[in-house]
């Protein structure tokens, strides 16, 4: 069977599981088990599920749950309640105000973590129910949340920027400043979107009345409800950028804080540490378990002939510099329907950099441009880590096609992002340039 055929078997078959509902891990990794036993037999499901278990390798990981019970804290004492009631207030006069401040949080996160999930599982367990609360639609929240998480792979310390930079040789101090203003270019434009949007169509945020607005003199004190999560966000971000930590060891440190910020808040009972772990383990699981169900999809993928298929498709088309740059961002996003990123890179980019050196291309701009495909990637149907994180935080009233739905717009904005790099290469080399020269 040629791996034209087997990428449409394998891309059909997982959209055909998702849309009927079966479970997401157990779809990727079973479909991709099943594909191996037919076509290897039994000896090639044992190698597959040994190379899914290489994941507790990844210590990054180990701050997911320290980052998810953290936001749980903040949400079962009522920190994170007080201060979406601060920009609920402080923020009425801006058109979805709360959804533009989760934007903003999860840009921070990307900053704190440089990664997709700690945000996703965080906000989602905090900003989602929140929003819903006060009326915003099911699209534009976990729309918002999901582009918002995405960024974590813009802004450093971006972890896969880390790995493009050890394949394609390159410095990962140049990336993680490539990425940087690109990163805050694309959070504005997805704060604009909201803003437009919302302004456009009322219904999809409710904003306070005006009547129902407070003055001035009353919500000065409520300021103080953004005390505790600033704390907590400058003591984590803080000790990363400064080199005293880690991002495990500052996952730690904002976990420890929040239940320091609910003692003092006066609500540290049994009750909120119980829930508080019980939902972190939950989500840590379900995480986990997607985690190693896509990394067996990737890697089987990857087996029956991915990188030969990606090589026919880049070289032997006749076409000027430019429009290979193109047919590669097309490969990058056509491969993130069906695969992770991590597992993209190691097949294109040992066909992609040299090419792209060869045409006279910068590789750290060309690594930016990854980077938001990669963006793009994680919040596609029907294999997006982001969509599928989020179906795991999300309440049972907002269904799997509610998510799909939910993002398109988002992924509009993304490419519109990519478009802007592309045409502008200097927003992405200015300050690498700057900082460490031409």
């Amino acid at each position: 069977m040629s791996i034209a055929w087997i990428t449409v078997l394998m891309f059909g078959g997982m959209f055909l599981l998702l849309v009927t509902g079966f479970p997401i891990a157990f779809g990727l990794g079973g479909l991709g088990l099943v594909l191996a036993f037919w076509l290897w037999g039994p000896e090639a499901v044992g190698m597959a599920l040994f190379g899914a278990m290489a994941i507790v390798r990844y210590s990054l990981l180990v701050c997911i749950p320290m980052f998810v019970f953290m936001g749980m804290m903040m949400y079962r004492s009522g920190i994170a309640d007080d201060l979406y009631n601060m920009f609920e207030h402080w923020l009425a006069p801006v058109p979805g105000s709360l959804a533009v401040a989760t934007v903003g949080v999860c840009t921070m996160f990307a900053a704190m973590v440089g990664a997709v999930d700690p945000a996703i599982l965080t906000m989602g367990t905090t900003a989602l129910p929140i929003m819903r609360k006060r009326g915003y639609s099911k699209s534009l929240v976990t729309g918002c949340i999901m582009a918002g998480a995405a960024l974590g792979f813009l802004i450093p310390p971006s972890v896969i920027a880390i790995l493009y930079a050890l394949v394609a040789k390159e410095s990962i101090g140049k990336l993680f400043a490539g990425g940087l203003l690109p990163g805050l270019v694309l959070s504005a434009l997805i704060c604009t979107y909201i803003m437009v949007r919302v302004r456009l169509q009322p219904h999809l945020a409710p904003s306070i009345p005006k009547a129902e607005r407070l003055p001035w003199r009353q919500r000065l004190p409520m300021l103080q409800a953004a005390a505790a999560p600033l704390v907590i966000i400058l003591a984590t971000m803080g000790s990363i950028l400064a080199g005293m930590a880690t991002p495990v060891e500052a996952s730690a440190i904002g976990a420890g804080l929040s239940v320091i910020a609910a003692a003092i808040k006066r609500k540290l009972t049994w009750e909120v540490i119980k829930d508080s772990l019980l939902t972190t383990l939950k989500l840590t699981t379900i995480a986990m378990w997607i985690f190693m169900a896509a990394l067996t999809f990737g890697k089987i993928y990857s087996a029956l002939g991915a990188k030969e298929l990606i090589e026919l498709i880049t070289i032997g088309l006749p076409l000027p510099p430019i429009g290979i740059l193109v047919v590669m961002m097309l490969t990058f996003f056509v491969l993130g329907m069906i695969l992770d990123d991590t597992a993209i890179l190691f097949i294109t980019m040992p066909i992609y950099v040299p090419i792209i050196k060869l045409l006279g291309f910068d590789p750290v701009w060309f690594g930016v441009l990854y980077l938001v495909n990669m963006q793009m990637a994680f919040c596609t149907p029907p294999f997006g880590y982001c969509l599928f994180l989020m179906k795991g935080v999300a309440p049972p009233d907002i269904s799997m096609m509610d998510i799909y739905r939910s993002v398109w717009p988002f992924v509009g904005i993304q490419a519109i992002g990519l478009v802007i790099l592309m045409l502008f290469p200097q927003l992405a080399l200015w300050l690498p340039n700057l900082l460490f020269g031409g």
